[in-house]
Parts: structure tokens; C-alpha cells; sequence
């Protein structure tokens, strides 16, 4: 695979049932992401996009078709072969922050190697460095509720760092931010895509779908457009 086709999806479907409906939320969707993109996925309620992103961040399987991320069919693989693929390489960001509310943003973001080989010293100084990398190295002993609300995003979008993921899949990650601190957060998403990890966000604002070299846009479980755009906005600053 090449790093054109760092992501590669395959005539994905993905139907539920609900009592006797059937509810086809995907639709034979094909695409593929380039390694170190930057990708905005839009769509209204119920177009397939949350599901689409749930395939790609390995939480749900596709009913047909193949997800093939970085060289693996993860499609075809069991509930603990995908817990270790999205342990491994990926890192995700939600539109509320859950943060715990009585631990500081350095012991927020060191959570997700509580339970690794890695030792103490090193879980301390991956977590320092992700809150650097998110410019928040003189917030670490503040709680979240000491910290704005994009503050507290940005310790989320650290916490997601600190596994070093090849892929952050951001879920409306400035849904609850004002548009100064939604600038701020795709402002750290634009700079960490530059450092080479790919990208994919799920939004319904134009305004920050543009930062996005890459616009996809879903209805009724279909891709309806797929836009570049070289002028996006994390690749002005």
C-alpha cells in the first residue's frame, strides 16, 4: 500500500436493525485517504458520516466491504485485534472534552498509559511533551475547571497525542467552543497535520471545515462530494 492509499475503503455498507426496520446508514462508500491529510467530513443528521467515522476509528464493523488502515484489512478483524489497532494508532478528540474533573491536565493526559509497559518516568515526560506540542506546558497542574474550553479541548487533543497516533479522528471536536477558541483548537489540529499525522473531522461549520485541505461531504449514507481545497486555512498560518 502507498502512502496515496493510507486509507482505503471498499464498497463499505453498514445496516442495523431496528425491531423490524432496516436502517442502511452506509451504501457501498469507497474512498482513499492519503497519509497526512487533513480531511473534513460533513453531512446532516443521519446522512452516515458518525457512522463512517465509528468504522474508522475501529469502534464498529462494516456489515460488507473492506477498511483497510495503514496495510491491515481492519475490517476483517475480532473486537480485541481492533481495541489493539486503535490503542496503537489512533487517537480521538469529542466534542465534550471528558476530562476528569479532579485531576490535573498532566494526569488527564497520562491516563491513556496508565495500564502500558510504560514506565512512570516515561508516561511524565510523553504527557509533558504532548501538552508542549498543544502549547499548554504552563497549565499542567491546573484542573479543568481552572482551564477555558478550549483550553480543556486542547488537553484532550493531548491526551489523544500521547499514544503517538498515526491518525486523530476528531468528533465536532469545537462544538462546544465559541469561534475564538474554535480557531484556537483547528489552529493546534492544523499544526499537528503539518508534523505529518493525518487528520479526519467530523463538523457541520463551514468555517472549520475549512481548514481542511479535503471536504467530504455524505447523504443518505452515499458520498455526495469530495472537494480539495488548496487554499484551506491550516495551510495559511
Amino acid at each position: 500500500m502507498s502512502d496515496r492509499e493510507f486509507i482505503l475503503v471498499e464498497h463499505l455498507t453498514k445496516t442495523y436493525r431496528l425491531g423490524e426496520v432496516e436502517v442502511h446508514a452506509l451504501r457501498g462508500v469507497s474512498l482513499s485517504i492519503a497519509r497526512g491529510d487533513f480531511v473534513a467530513i460533513m453531512g446532516a443528521s443521519g446522512s452516515g458520516k458518525s457512522t463512517f467515522m465509528n468504522i474508522l476509528g475501529c469502534l464498529d464493523r462494516p456489515s460488507s466491504g473492506h477498511y483497510i488502515l495503514d496495510g491491515v484489512d481492519v475490517s476483517t478483524l475480532g473486537t480485541d485485534e481492533r481495541a489493539e489497532v486503535r490503542n496503537a494508532k489512533l487517537g480521538f478528540v469529542f466534542q465534550s472534552f471528558n476530562l476528569l474533573p479532579r485531576t490535573s491536565a498532566l494526569e488527564n493526559v497520562e491516563l491513556p498509559l496508565v495500564y502500558s509497559a510504560v514506565s512512570l518516568e516515561e508516561q511524565r515526560t510523553r504527557a509533558l511533551a504532548a501538552l508542549r506540542a498543544v502549547g499548554l506546558e504552563d497549565r499542567i497542574h491546573h484542573m479543568p475547571s481552572q482551564l477555558s474550553g478550549g483550553q480543556q479541548q486542547r488537553v484532550a487533543i493531548a491526551r489523544a497525542l500521547v499514544n503517538t497516533p498515526v491518525l486523530i479522528l476528531a468528533d465536532e471536536p469545537t462544538g462546544n467552543l465559541d469561534s475564538a477558541a474554535s480557531a484556537e483548537v483547528m489552529h493546534v489540529f492544523s499544526g499537528l497535520n503539518r508534523q505529518g499525522i493525518t487528520v479526519i473531522l467530523v463538523t457541520h461549520e463551514t468555517e472549520i471545515a475549512a481548514f481542511a485541505r479535503r471536504k467530504i461531504t455524505f447523504r443518505d449514507g452515499h458520498i455526495v462530494a469530495d472537494k480539495n481545497s488548496e487554499g484551506a486555512n491550516g495551510n495559511r498560518h
